[in-house]
């Protein structure tokens, strides 16, 4: 008998060895037994030893119980063999689910992750679009106001100098100039 199966059935007794059946070669040897007795002369009956009959046959008798243990033992291995082979099959099959089941929940995972990553991104790249046109829009309204400030300061200017010019020209004092407004100059001032 294998390691393997004193593991796997510490408590029960070892059985023997299989060896080919002791009561199939008694029985043969009865049979040909009788076919080698003598005929008896004008009849189709033979002689034969029944003592030497006998004691083959009570002795195949004899071996039966053994022989059927062993058999019977032959059967308990086969189908504790059958079991377990069967319930690692039956784990092998429930590991291969659940491993499938895990490859579907990343693959879902993995689908919501990406659908919630295309939403961030179109979601920021309009907020961009947004601040940057909204960011336009105030720089070119503030350079709009600079541009008007820039212009009477100009103007001004040179007003002040033409008439600082004639003035030179003539000894006169220039007259003064109009006060601007004061949310004109400053829109920092604007509320």
């Amino acid at each position: 008998m294998t390691d393997q199966n004193t593991r796997d059935h510490p408590g029960e007794p070892e059985p023997p060895p299989y060896r080919p059946l002791d009561s199939e070669e008694i029985l043969r040897a009865a049979i040909d037994l009788i076919e080698r007795a003598r005929p008896m002369p004008m009849s189709a009956s033979s002689i034969i030893n029944k003592n030497e009959v006998l004691e083959l046959l009570n002795s195949a008798v004899q071996r039966l119980p053994e022989e059927f243990r062993a058999a019977r033992w032959l059967l308990k291995e086969r189908d504790d063999f059958l079991a377990r082979v069967q319930g690692e099959g039956d784990l092998l099959i429930a590991r291969a689910r659940d491993t499938a089941q895990r490859m579907v929940q990343r693959t879902e995972l993995v689908q919501e992750a990406n659908e919630h990553a295309r939403r961030v991104v179109s979601s920021a790249e309009t907020e961009a679009r947004d601040l940057r046109l909204k960011t336009e829009d105030w720089c070119d309204q503030e350079l709009g106001r600079l541009e008007v400030v820039l212009e009477r300061i100009t103007r001004s200017v040179a007003f002040g100098r033409s008439r600082m010019q004639g003035a030179t020209q003539q000894h006169e004092s220039p007259p003064p100039l109009p006060a601007p407004e004061r949310d004109e100059f400053f829109d920092q001032d604007r509320e």
